[in-house]
């Protein structure tokens, strides 16, 4: 599991890594002549160099909402996540690993929706490391992981459901119309996927949903023919209302006896001129209501 840890700051050893240096480039200066040379110079010389680069070693940056995960000889120590300036034992191993927030514009995929359809879906998915261990020691690489099981978690929600409820019309989510919902189920699966790996899912959206170009005008059509049926639906039902209060005011007020022939003629008429497409042209009767 992930450990914080805080080091002591590396000013300190920065400052004393360069008396060492700036003493070791005295004594090689001070090591005598051609003819003379002094060996405790030397020694002192190359004791003080590798002073310098052993502290060298152990000095780390850590900036704003990065972190360093340290391992000694294959053994995990810890993470530095507070940013800064610190030293750490020269012989441990750094990795750097950024935890800012990350976008994945994932590519558009190809696939098929819950009643076979071929859609195309993509997303855009905002995510970042919380556990630095996870991240480095769990998968090879974090990145390519997230990558990967990005897309394998837009193809499994893109068979779960269908498009519309036009084939499925007793579906309670469908990809057009779940909105928010259908985020949240997309959010939840990469969580549980990525959980592996150390990563924190922040955001989830579908950003790109159609039908595939081999069958998107066909279902066009049929969108339209469905929504034009719609219309008619309401059309035919709000006339024939108005045509049942025409008839009830008329008995109503007694204006005029119909029989049941003159009544069909009347509904007939009605109808026509309430749910048709164009306006009815006016015929002026001037018999009697028989001719």
């Amino acid at each position: 599991m992930e450990k914080t840890l805080k080091p002591i700051p590396g000013f300190a050893a920065l400052i004393f890594a360069l008396v060492s240096l700036v003493l070791a480039i005295f004594s090689f200066a001070n090591s005598g002549t051609d003819d003379h040379v002094n060996v405790w110079f030397v020694v002192l010389g190359i004791l003080l160099t590798l002073t310098f680069s052993v502290l060298i070693k152990g000095l780390v940056v850590v900036n704003p909402n990065h972190s360093s995960v340290l391992n000694f000889f294959g053994k995990y120590v810890g993470t530095i996540k507070k940013n800064g300036f610190f030293f750490v034992n020269p012989l441990y191993t750094k990795t750097k690993i950024s935890l800012r927030a990350d976008n994945l514009q994932g590519q558009i995929l190809k696939v098929n929706d819950k009643m076979g359809n071929p859609i195309e879906i993509g997303a855009v998915i905002v995510w970042k490391v919380g556990d630095t261990y996870k991240a480095a020691y769990d998968v090879s690489d974090y990145q390519s992981y997230v990558k990967t099981q990005s897309e394998a978690a837009v193809r499994h929600l893109a068979g779960s459901f269908p498009y519309d409820n036009l084939e499925d019309e007793a579906a309670m989510v469908t990809l057009r119309e779940g909105g928010d919902s259908v985020n949240q189920i997309l959010e939840k699966e990469l969580t549980e996927r990525l959980e592996r790996a150390g990563i924190v899912i922040e955001e989830a959206r579908i950003s790109h949903l159609a039908y595939a170009s081999e069958i998107a005008g066909a279902m066009l059509q049929r969108q339209q023919a469905t929504a034009i049926v719609a219309a008619r639906s309401k059309i035919v039902e709000g006339a024939v209302g108005m045509v049942e209060m025409a008839l009830q005011k008329l008995s109503e007020k007694d204006i005029i006896e119909l029989d049941q022939e003159k009544k069909a003629a009347m509904v007939s008429n009605l109808m026509v001129v309430l749910c048709g497409e164009s306006a009815a042209t006016p015929v002026l009767n001037t018999g009697t209501l028989y001719q």
